[in-house]
């Protein structure tokens, strides 16, 4: 048994984008293990964290408030309850494009009769279990290039920030070898245990402690499900990895961007060379396809 402690941040009605990517990128910053957002009927819009200890809440907040002193912070103990158990009842199984089925391990058997790929996902502490419209828009533009013939068997492939390893998966299963980096620890952890669980040989699937730096192109494939602003900051080495000239097929997914910023992000990558994106869109995010 474990006793948690929630932590609500909501910004009130009416708040600009730029605050909500301020909350965004804070949050990126201090929460390593992912939190969950709601846009609530009344306009504001809250994002909920859970942590093991109130010293951990107690940070977010003191990292917050300085920067967004409109947000109303609150903090309260859950009830100790069986975790394991609780995510049973949470936890649903998650179709993304036309390949793809995200499950939970015990969900197994349940789904094994789905003509659809599984992908097995143990819900920890890393980013990724494919209910974010950040994550799913990615599978969903792997599915879409595998299902053109843009993304073949034998290709290589970079997930930079794989958090669970739920991308880098996804494209280890449809016959792809590559990379998975993170400079979180415990997302390393949670990558390799979900690579063992989904039968993927480490030869075919290499989880790395890093960021871009530690990569090594060129690929035939890009995907970064990380924010705007990184991602623009980023934009001539993720080019460097995915040149179109230095591969016969170089394919670019960009998330987690928000989509009053997918303008700005698409032209930091028109500048690097690559031609005009495909968008996918889920509520406010969008994801963008280069290739």
């Amino acid at each position: 048994m474990t006793q948690l402690v929630k932590c609500t941040a909501t910004l009130p009605a009416g708040h600009s984008e730029d605050n909500f990517t301020k909350l965004l990128a804070l949050l990126t910053l201090h929460i390593p293990h992912g939190w969950e957002e709601e846009s609530l009927p009344t306009g504001e819009m809250r994002c909920t964290v859970y942590f093991t200890h109130e010293s951990f809440s107690d940070a977010l907040s003191q990292a917050l408030a300085p920067t967004l002193p409109m947000l109303r912070i609150v903090t309260e103990n859950i009830e100790e309850k069986n975790w394991t158990e609780a995510w049973k009842e949470f936890f649903t199984p998650v179709e993304c494009g036309s390949h793809f089925l995200i499950l939970a391990p015990w969900m197994q058997e349940e789904h094994a009769a789905s003509a659809l790929i599984p992908i097995i996902i143990e819900p920890k502490t890393a980013f990724g279990t494919g209910h974010h419209a950040s994550t799913s828009l990615c599978l969903d533009a792997v599915s879409l290039f595998a299902a053109t013939g843009k993304l073949q068997k034998g290709m290589r492939f970079l997930d930079i920030g794989t958090g669970s390893g739920i991308l880098a998966i996804a494209c280890a299963k449809l016959g792809l070898t590559g990379d998975g980096l993170d400079t979180d620890p415990s997302a390393i952890l949670n990558a390799e245990e979900n690579r063992n669980n989904n039968g993927v040989p480490a030869a075919d699937l290499q989880i790395c402690r890093g960021s871009i730096e530690e990569a090594v192109g060129p690929y035939n494939l890009v995907m970064a499900n990380i924010l705007a602003d990184p991602l623009k900051d980023m934009a001539p080495q993720i080019a460097s990895l995915a040149r179109p000239q230095a591969v016969s097929r170089s394919l670019l997914i960009l998330s987690g961007i928000l989509g009053t910023q997918a303008d700005d992000v698409e032209a930091s990558f028109l500048e690097q060379g690559f031609a005009k994106a495909q968008r996918l869109s889920k509520g406010e995010w969008t994801a963008l396809l280069f290739g």
